[in-house]
C-alpha cells in the first residue's frame, strides 16, 4: 500500500528579515490522511505485518493522537481490522471528538482505559495480555515509535537535504521521527528537537535509538506539556499563517515554528545558516483542544 504512494514533497523557503535561510518541508501535503512522519512511521510496521499474515493492527494513544487517526485509515486503506487502545475510561461516555470520530469511521475499534491500565502500555505482561486478547494483532507503540518507524523516518531526508542544510528541525512527541532524523543526518548537521512534552525524559528516550550526538531538544516552547496551548501560541499561529499560508496545529508544529522564531529572533544561529524544519503534519488536530 505505502508503495503506491508516490509523493513529491513540496519545499517553501519563507522570506526573513536577516540572513538565515528558513526552509519548511511540508510532509503534511504527502497525503491527506496519513500525512507527514506518519507515513513514514507506519510504511515498514505495516509491511512486517503483512509479512507475518496477520490482518489486525493494534495501539495505542490519546484522545488527541495523530498516530490513531492516521494508522485507522491506513488499515481500511489495506483492508485491516484497527484497535485503539484509547487513555481516559471517561471518554467512553463522552461525544467523540473530531480525531476519534476519523479514526472510528475509518473502522478502527475504540477500547477506552483508565489512566492506571494505560501505564501499562510498555509492560510484557500487560501486551501478552492483548496478544493473546487479539491473536491476529500486530502490536504497534503508542505513537508508532519502534525500530521499524525509525527505519521509515530515516527516509523523510533526501541526499540533497543532507547536502543543502546545517540544521534540521521538527517537532517531538514519542521520539521516532527525530532519531531517525538524526540517524540520517550527515556529520556536519545539527538536528535540533522541539519538545510537545516537559521534562527530559525524552532525551533518554531518542539516545535509545541513536548513537550520535549531533543534536539537541528544548522543552521550552512546550507551553506547559502536552496538548497545552497559550494565548502567545495561538497569537503565533494566526500570525504565521497568515504571512505564510502555512497551516500549524497547536499541539506540536506550532510550538516548533514559534521555538524556532523565537532562537532566530536570539541570534541562536550564526549568520546564513542553512535551516530546514519538517512539517510533520497533524493537521486534524487543529484547535480540539
Amino acid at each position: 500500500m505505502f508503495d503506491h504512494i508516490a509523493f513529491d514533497t513540496p519545499y517553501q523557503t519563507l522570506a526573513l528579515p536577516c540572513s538565515i535561510q528558513l526552509t519548511v518541508k511540508r510532509l503534511d501535503l504527502i497525503h491527506p490522511q496519513i500525512s507527514g512522519n506518519k507515513f513514514f512511521k507506519l510504511k515498514y510496521n505495516f509491511f512486517a505485518a503483512q509479512q507475518q499474515g496477520l490482518r489486525q493492527i493494534l495501539t495505542f494513544g490519546g484522545a488527541y493522537s495523530n498516530h490513531i487517526a492516521a494508522t485507522a485509515y491506513a488499515a481500511q486503506l489495506v483492508g485491516f481490522q484497527s484497535i485503539g487502545i484509547i487513555r481516559g475510561e471517561e471518554l467512553s461516555t463522552q461525544d467523540l471528538n473530531p480525531t476519534l470520530q476519523t479514526a472510528q469511521d475509518f473502522g478502527m475499534q475504540l477500547h477506552f482505559v483508565s489512566r492506571a491500565e494505560y501505564r501499562l502500555r510498555h509492560e510484557s505482561e500487560y501486551l501478552q495480555q492483548l496478544q493473546g486478547q487479539y491473536p491476529q494483532a500486530f502490536i504497534i507503540p503508542e505513537g508508532g515509535t519502534n525500530t521499524l518507524a525509525i527505519q521509515g523516518t530515516q527516509e523523510i531526508l533526501t541526499s540533497e537535504d543532507k547536502e543543502n542544510y546545517d540544521v534540521i528541525c521538527c517537532a517531538v512527541g514519542t521520539g521516532g521521527t527525530i532519531a531517525g532524523l538524526i540517524e540520517s543526518s550527515s556529520e556536519q548537521q545539527q538536528v535540533l528537537g522541539f519538545s510537545a512534552l516537559k521534562g527530559d525524559f525524552l532525551q533518554h528516550d531518542i539516545q535509545q535509538w541513536t548513537t550520535k550526538n549531533n543534536w539537541t531538544l528544548t522543552d521550552a516552547y512546550c507551553c506547559g506539556g502536552y496538548a497545552k496551548t497559550t494565548d502567545e501560541l495561538l497569537q503565533f499561529m494566526q500570525q504565521f499563517e497568515q504571512r505564510y499560508a502555512i497551516p500549524l496545529e497547536q499541539v506540536y508544529t506550532a510550538k516548533m515554528m514559534m521555538g524556532l522564531f523565537d532562537l532566530i529572533q536570539q541570534n541562536h544561529f550564526p549568520a546564513n545558516t542553512r535551516i530546514l524544519a519538517i512539517h510533520t503534519g497533524g493537521l486534524q488536530g487543529r484547535f480540539q483542544t
